[in-house]
């Protein structure tokens, strides 16, 4: 038997586990009370695992089949393991690694693509002495607490997802941000989604959204940041200060995070992240053309609707 404890560490989401060494394989019982806190948290934080490559992935896989990274530049992969994406702001061949600045505006894992990911589970390796926190927001309060006309406008709305629109992708490597484009087109997805296992709606809301179809400019932009300063609200957000070892998983189909620049960035923060395999494709492909240009984009997209 286990010594399996959940201990809740915010409002909106967040608990911590202990009592498990997930260098070891998992009993039955024990994955199905951590799924079960997963769907009720959405944000697990698993204190003082100091976890191989080998280790997270067979972990990770207790929850869902593994993401092939299809989608990223395979120089930001872990040499060895293609299940693991490292985020690094150490340099790699001697130039700035191809995820030094990744996560530094509000989004859902993998929205701009076909198949947003189901979850990720995130492993500490090194860290700054102060700062370099992430903050996770709950998309089920942030839709439940919409007025009825307003979760009435977003039955039905979609949204275009744009890779181009992460934060500080312009001061990447030129021929790596030329590879992100090439393997990830816009995308369309709904704004409301329904969570396949808890059948709760939430918003699948960010600041990699180019606008909304069958809007215009003005219409999508103000109503784009009402809803994320809505959503990113402080009482809907979980804040975690890293340490060395930490393990987060978090429910990726009904939050999204930021990962902060509040660090010396001369200082290393590297991570090591698996990320789960959506369920199933929710987006679809609308054209490479007028990629970082709202106007034609959205006019492709009016095009194939």
């Amino acid at each position: 038997m286990s010594n399996l404890n959940i201990r809740p560490l915010g409002f909106a989401a967040g608990a911590e586990v202990t009592g498990l060494d997930l260098c070891q394989p998992l009993a039955e019982a024990d994955r199905g009370a951590i799924n079960d806190a997963w769907l009720r948290h959405l944000v697990l934080v698993f204190p003082g695992q100091d976890l191989t490559p080998e280790q997270q992935i067979a972990f990770a896989r207790n929850f869902g089949e593994l993401d092939d990274h299809a989608s990223q530049a395979p120089s930001t992969l872990h040499p060895e393991h293609r299940e693991i994406l490292v985020l690094t702001n150490k340099q790699v061949g001697g130039k700035p690694s191809g995820t030094h600045n990744s996560g530094r505006n509000w989004h859902t894992d993998l929205s701009y693509t076909e198949r947003p990911a189901k979850g990720a589970l995130l492993s500490c390796k090194e860290k700054p002495p102060v700062g370099g926190d992430t903050m996770w927001a709950n998309l089920y309060l942030a839709y439940e607490t919409l007025s009825p006309a307003i979760r009435a406008l977003l039955e039905g709305l979609e949204a275009v997802h744009d890779v181009t629109l992460i934060k500080g992708i312009e001061q990447r490597d030129p021929a790596l941000v030329a590879d992100m484009k090439r393997r990830n087109p816009a995308v369309v997805h709904p704004v409301m989604r329904v969570h396949p296992e808890t059948g709760r709606k939430s918003l699948l809301i960010g600041q990699r959204i180019r606008g909304f179809v069958g809007m215009s400019d003005e219409e999508s932009q103000s109503l784009l940041s009402m809803l994320n300063t809505h959503a990113t609200s402080p009482e809907f957000v979980y804040r975690h200060r890293w340490s060395v070892g930490d393990l987060v998983m978090w429910d990726n189909r009904c939050t999204c995070h930021v990962a902060l620049a509040d660090f010396d960035q001369t200082k290393p923060r590297v991570m090591h992240r698996c990320s789960l395999e959506g369920e199933q494709k929710t987006g679809r492909i609308i054209t490479a053309a007028g990629m970082g240009d709202r106007a034609s984009m959205l006019q492709a997209v009016a095009a194939v609707s």
